[in-house]
């Protein structure tokens, strides 16, 4: 079976590097080499063959020696470490591991695809994170929640019998930067994920993945009790229920030996779990985690609930978890977004970073732009994450997740773009300490060229492009003011009747005749007590607030002088179109890099940029005319009028759902 799958890989990578560029290949664009380079290995696995068949396939330098060591050193790396030293003009890829030995030959490959002079090397590599994995949110009938690139790479309807060579090449790509799990399954589980007919066609995918050092993980539903085993209970602390789940995990594991363990969301969007029997989190959490632990197994645990309270929903999480600290079990991970709500442009980190300290937690980032554009916008997504870590340091985590973005679609992610999301997350779930710029740069030259003079500018777009979105969706703190039930496209005034509020974007920007802004401090919902004091008292001072969270944490006045010394409505109007000028900008920079581009390519980032700007003059139009009716205060000099009225906004509804990112033709005009 592997070397079947081996050999349709090298014939496959072979076949594309032949063919037009569609971003197929996303950074793995390695030409073969003519003259098989001499790869020295005196044992032999399945890994261990992937790793010399890349280099054999690929490397353009000198012999290579891959060594098993068990010294002193490769110890303190742990076993997905490893050393890339240079001796007598032989390489020498060391580690105490052969998925070690397979991460150095792919970090060989890329030192060599970036230009990098490798005749002297003295390298060490020491992941942070033990786990770093990928959470799909694929759907058993083939749609992603949240999804932009297409449909579902899994095709459960042909598994086990047909392998898709893309299920290959996806395992190769989460290998070259270091991702070693993937969950398979939307967090928004089918039981029937669980069924005996279902794991056959995941241990399929398990038997694929398992030599790029990749294990398989699923997410369940916690009901699943009921409606795949009859049931009258998922109580965790019935017996009954406990024993049916220690029965499907050793099923589990009889077909995956290395199976990762579950995901659960629960008692969250309608979601089954153990708060509907009152019991806590923690129980239900615990109750998974001792069927698994005999395995070896692990059970990472969502702390995304909300409910319709009166209290601030960015307070729920906090208030719901930090009452468990302590209560659960060693292979339990609670599993919390970067921002107290949910995934937007710019939240500050969620509180309950650091309110745990007794309990394992791990980091779930978006990749999918489901807040940023779809796969429509330029939204490189690295300076999000470092500005998370920038607040909380990653070693007080065991793991990093990311929502996957990718689909059926041939470039993978839907823009080209989109790829260097996947690429970064991988990174920094490895190194933290990476720069948002040296990941960038990797990307461009690996996916594209090495020439500075394409890179240099177009590091200098990536760098800018969330900041730039930030501008033209919400900023200076607005949150959450995205268009009903699909999350593109702006809609500040959405009201549903019978909705509830924080469904709303009303509950979250609370405009009036006053000012703008959520009051989270000590005279509003007092979400800033959930932070640590200094902290606290930062955020919670109008005067010492950042002015990228003033309106996350306070309700200001819109004369309300800022540090640029415009007032708040004059800054809004300006951060808005700032964020236009600043798409318009890398849409100049991108026609200037034809030269060095290949013109598929090229079009259709061309064509992902022209929407973006459309939907930058939309956002602008749409918020400040809205917020405009509040103000009642006239546009500052410098700022485009508005093309579109907000009569004729009001009325913009795309026929699109979770799943669909919307094409041009779909969007409101405007093209400047």
């Amino acid at each position: 079976m592997i070397k079947r799958i081996l050999l349709g890989l090298f014939i496959y990578v072979a076949a594309i590097s032949s063919r037009a560029e569609d971003g197929s290949r996303l950074w793995l664009r390695y030409d073969t080499v003519n003259t098989v380079p001499q790869i020295e290995c005196g044992f032999d696995s399945p890994v261990v063959r992937v790793a010399a068949g890349e280099l054999s396939s690929f490397w353009k330098g000198g012999k290579v020696s891959l060594q098993l060591m068990a010294d002193s050193k490769h110890y303190s790396l742990g076993n997905d470490g490893y050393t890339i030293t240079t001796h007598n003009g032989v390489i020498c890829l060391g580690s105490l591991s052969e998925k070690g030995l397979l991460y150095a030959a792919y970090h060989l490959l890329r030192l060599q695809e970036c230009g990098i002079d490798c005749s002297r090397l003295d390298i060490s590599e020491k992941p942070v994170y033990d786990i770093r994995i990928l959470n799909h949110w694929d759907n058993p009938d083939g749609t992603i929640e949240r999804g932009y690139a297409g449909r579902s790479l899994w095709k459960w309807d042909e598994l086990p019998s047909v392998i898709s060579p893309r299920y290959v090449s996806y395992a190769r790509a989460n290998a070259s930067i270091g991702i070693n799990g993937t969950v398979l399954n939307n967090v928004n589980a089918s039981p029937e994920v669980l069924s005996t007919d279902n794991l056959e066609k995941v241990k399929a995918l398990a038997d694929i993945f398992r030599p790029y050092g990749i294990r398989v993980y699923l997410s369940v539903n916690f009901a699943s009790p009921i409606k795949l085993g009859g049931l009258s209970t998922a109580d965790p602390l019935d017996e009954n229920v406990a024993s049916w789940w220690r029965d499907k995990v050793r099923e589990v594991y009889s077909l995956i030996p290395d199976f990762g363990g579950f995901l659960v969301k629960a008692n969250s969007e309608g979601q089954p779990g153990p708060c509907d029997y009152g019991r806590t989190h923690a129980e239900g959490a615990n109750m998974l985690a001792s069927a698994l632990k005999p395995y070896g197994g692990i059970v990472m645990w969502r702390a995304f609930v909300y409910s319709p309270t009166d209290d601030d929903r960015a307070k729920q999480a906090y208030l719901e978890f930090k009452p468990l600290d302590g209560k659960s079990l060693d292979n339990v991970i609670v599993q919390v977004k970067n921002g107290p709500i949910d995934f937007q442009p710019r939240e500050p980190y969620s509180p309950l970073f650091g309110a745990m300290p007794h309990t394992q937690l791990m980091v779930e980032f978006q990749v999918t732009q489901e807040y940023l554009g779809h796969s429509n916008h330029l939204a490189y997504l690295a300076p999000m994450w470092k500005e998370f870590y920038s607040y909380f340091s990653p070693s007080c985590l065991r793991a990093a997740a990311g929502v996957a973005n990718i689909g059926d679609d041939t470039n993978w992610c839907g823009h080209d773009f989109a790829q260097s999301n996947w690429y970064a997350f991988g990174r920094l779930a490895w190194n933290p300490e990476l720069s948002s710029e040296d990941i960038a740069r990797e990307w461009l030259a690996q996916t594209f060229t090495t020439d500075e003079k394409f890179v240099s500018p177009m590091e200098g777009v990536m760098i800018k492009s969330r900041e730039a979105v930030v501008d033209y969706m919400m900023p200076l703190g607005l949150h959450h003011i995205f268009a009903w039930g699909h999350h593109y496209g702006p809609e500040p005034w959405c009201e549903i009747p019978g909705a509830r509020p924080d469904w709303l974007p009303a509950y979250y920007h609370q405009a009036d005749r006053t000012g703008l802004g959520f009051d989270r401090t000590e005279t509003g919902s007092n979400a800033v007590s959930q932070y640590p004091d200094s902290l606290a008292a930062v955020f919670g001072s109008l005067e010492s607030c950042p002015e990228e969270f003033l309106l996350w944490f306070h309700h200001v006045p819109w004369k309300y002088e800022m540090k640029s010394g415009r007032t708040l409505w004059d800054e809004l109007c300006f951060r808005y179109q700032r964020g236009l000028d600043s798409v318009r900008s890398f849409r100049s920079v991108w026609e200037d890099m034809s030269p060095y581009v290949d013109a598929e390519r090229h079009a259709a980032v061309s064509h992902r940029m022209d929407i973006q700007v459309s939907d930058a003059i939309w956002w602008k139009d749409a918020c400040l005319e809205y917020f405009r009716t509040f103000s009642r205060m006239k546009y500052p000099k410098g700022i485009d009028k508005p093309i579109h009225s907000l009569k004729e906004l009001k009325k913009v509804k795309l026929p699109i759902d979770n799943y669909t990112c919307p094409a041009a033709d779909m969007l409101p005009g405007g093209v400047k």
